[in-house]
């Protein structure tokens, strides 16, 4: 069951008041982090993360939908600022607690504190990670899981539940990453060293080296760095959530001799259909219904392994321990061969089952606006830059929440970001003209109007190249409506390949090389909100955009929250937020 939005605005705003659904057993559960860098072997090598009360990853959220969430955080980085983005929760009445840098925020500066209030206000599988540079590819995240409201069920039932969280793992500092990023000549950063699963994972070894030709078998590791093991007993049904918060990587996920139901997205029940191995993108989440019905005398491989990029990484491995046998017996089959990194027709007949359970909501017949984005790579000053419709996104000094909501003149550039691209633009070449400009990329929305995107990706500056990227959207969940090859066109072709029907509700959705999808959502949420491409490279060289929606609306915004550049002297000479 989902919580209504009048329902979840009166949580937001009242998290004490009388509402029947968040009240009767709501809670506010408090939090007290430190954040800070810390020495750790995620992968057996040892390097610098950035941990949160000296764990990594991060600690695990759980509460309940209509919950309270109080996280007072302290940075204790000596050098640089931090703020931590709550991904997939809505911030309905919060926007100030989004957790994005330059956007809902100021950074929060070093040895300064903050604390982040906010309802989770429907049941899912979520996560958080930083939002300042790029210290999620640092290691700064975590999980949060969202279960039914007391009283509640969810609508598919099982005896245990797993977690993983999947992420990559660099072992260049991500301040070098992103000098590299953003040198001229420019250097590509390469791909990971490792994939982690929860936090660990092997460099330059293999848990299956018997398996795997040329292989080294890992030697005894250390706690840190050991084999996920996730145990289980025979003839049960498991809820295996699975969220990704990788820098860069795109996943697939297998588990040996079992096949998957899946049944949530990015917390949103789906139609349930079962699978060998789902693909999963940065910023997804699923959940999917394991049925342990294999042979109980053997243990099984959980395998990760890399799409979209031609891998020069390792699968990571955990172990699916069937008790009583013992963790440490090691599956006797092979573990689960990854498709094909290219395989983007295995990809697509994945992404293309996901459906919308019976009961969603549906769209909004027809649309308002549509804001069409072409994705481009570009040069600038001989700089590489990621552009939408030829501007490659830059953040203020001033965060746009405090900025908009005070009225300041300067905010924004005069020139309006463009809502189309040239129909004459040939996405499967190298653009004719390479350059690009810097701007800001704020697309200004009315207040509960229906809005159409389309994210169209293109050939980059090589030639027969065009990458696969995962966009996340802030504030809220969209329907999406199709997908499609080539270039969009908006015709009744394109228009046929819609589904109005049953489309799933997300917030993080794949654009396929050479193709385009669509989505559509509704600007209910006032606030100020990020749409961006989540593999943190090329969010850092510019692919994103931003949605301001009815910021007059927008209550009582904490000055801590705002206060720096010039909405700090405009507070300081008495205007009001």
């Amino acid at each position: 069951m989902r919580l209504p939005l009048l329902a979840a605005v009166c949580c937001a705003l009242l998290a004490s008041a009388a509402v029947p659904h968040c009240a009767q057993a709501a809670k506010a559960r408090h939090f007290k982090w430190e954040i800070s860098n810390m020495f750790w072997s995620p992968d057996c090598e040892e390097k610098v993360v950035i941990g949160i009360n000296g764990q990594f990853p991060g600690p695990t959220i759980r509460a309940r939908a209509g919950d309270t969430i109080h996280v007072e955080l302290k940075n204790a980085l000596h050098t640089e600022g931090v703020v931590i983005h709550w991904h997939g929760i809505r911030q309905i009445g919060t926007p100030w607690a989004d957790g994005t840098a330059a956007i809902s925020q100021c950074a929060i500066n070093p040895e300064e504190t903050f604390t982040y209030r906010f309802v989770v206000d429907k049941p899912g599988t979520y996560f958080y990670h930083g939002h300042y540079g790029m210290q999620r590819a640092a290691g700064l995240y975590g999980s949060l899981i969202v279960d039914v409201a007391e009283g509640e069920e969810e609508p598919f039932k099982y005896d245990g539940e797993l977690n993983l969280l999947l992420s990559d793992w660099y072992h260049e500092s991500i301040h070098t990453q992103m000098v590299a990023l953003s040198s001229k000549p420019f250097r590509w950063i390469g791909e990971p060293q490792s994939l982690l699963i929860n936090g660990r994972g092997q460099f330059n070894c293999s848990m299956a080296a018997a398996h795997t030709p040329g292989a080294t078998q890992c030697a005894a590791v250390n706690r840190q760095c050991a084999p996920v093991v996730l145990p289980v007993q025979p003839n049960k049904t498991y809820r295996l959530r699975v969220a990704s918060t990788t820098s860069l990587a795109s996943l697939n996920l297998a588990i040996g001799n079992h096949k998957m139901t899946v049944v949530e997205a990015d917390g949103n029940y789906v139609d349930p259909f079962a699978v060998d191995d789902i693909d999963i993108y940065s910023g997804d989440s699923y959940s999917v219904l394991l049925t342990t019905d294999q042979d109980p005398s053997s243990n099984y491989w959980v395998s990760v392994g890399v799409r979209g990029r031609k891998p020069k990484t390792a699968p990571a491995l955990a172990v699916l321990n069937y008790r009583p046998n013992r963790a440490s017996k090691l599956p006797a089959l092979a573990p689960p061969v990854t498709p094909a990194w290219d395989d983007y027709e295995h990809s697509k007949a994945f992404t293309f089952r996901i459906r919308a359970r019976a009961g969603t909501p549906p769209p909004p017949a027809t649309a308002d606006r549509r804001i069409e984005l072409l994705n481009t790579q570009n040069r600038m000053d001989g700089h590489t830059k990621w552009s939408i419709n030829n501007v490659s996104m830059v953040l203020p000094a001033t965060p746009y929440l405090g900025s908009l909501k005070l009225g300041l003149k300067s905010t924004l550039t005069a020139a309006r970001p463009a809502e189309t691209f040239s129909r004459g633009y040939d996405v499967r070449q190298p653009p004719a003209n390479p350059n690009t400009t810097a701007g800001d990329n704020v697309y200004v929305l009315a207040h509960n109007t229906t809005v159409d995107v389309v994210l169209q990706n293109a050939n980059a500056l090589a030639h027969n190249v065009s990458e696969v990227h995962p966009w996340h959207l802030h504030g809220h969940d969209f329907w999406v409506l199709g997908y499609g090859e080539g270039a969009y066109r908006g015709d009744a072709a394109d228009e046929a390949r819609l589904n109005l029907r049953d489309p799933p509700l997300r917030n993080t959705v794949v654009i396929f090389p050479y193709g385009w999808t669509a989505l559509r959502f509704v600007a209910d949420n006032p606030g100020v909100w990020a749409f961006h491409c989540h593999i943190e490279p090329h969010l850092h060289m510019g692919m994103g955009v931003v949605f301001a929606e009815a910021v007059d609306r927008v209550g009582k915004v904490p000055k801590e929250a705002v206060s720096c550049g010039a909405t700090a002297s405009a507070l300081m000479n008495g205007d009001h937020l």
